[in-house]
């Protein structure tokens, strides 16, 4: 009785060896679900960000104000009648190097009927330097 007990206890460990450590076992599956999983979450991501650049393809091949807010903040350009401004940081310190690198806040101001104290030291022309013999 003794022996067929034994032999029935690693017959029972022989199929369920399989089932949890073989090639389509429980945890080989289990495994498998993760990465679809990762997968899926990957797709989503994706999907969400080809969305975004179809819409903003769209806007640019219909109209008209997404091409001119990229060309006023990438480019630096303006619309005629307009006044481009640059403020400078009172508090930092000027030197040649310094200068090129140093950002600078600009925006361009439409013109009005009426320059602004800002519009009308923009319209100012530059001195011109001094003449030498």
């Amino acid at each position: 009785m003794r022996l067929i007990l034994i032999c029935l206890t690693v017959l029972l460990l022989l199929i369920q060896f399989p089932l949890w450590l073989g090639k389509g076992g429980w945890l080989h599956v289990w495994e498998l679900d993760k990465q679809v999983v990762a997968a899926q979450k990957k797709n989503d991501e994706l999907r969400a960000r080809n969305a975004k650049l179809d819409s903003e393809v769209q806007d640019l091949k219909q109209g008209t104000g997404a091409v001119e807010e990229r060309a006023r903040f990438e480019l630096g350009m303006i619309k005629d009648n307009e006044i481009f401004v640059q403020v400078l940081d009172p508090n930092a310190k000027v030197n040649a190097s310094a200068a090129a690198a140093a950002p600078a806040v600009t925006a361009p101001i439409a013109a009005t009927s009426k320059p602004s104290a800002k519009t009308a030291v923009a319209n100012r022309p530059a001195p011109s330097p001094p003449a030498r013999p």
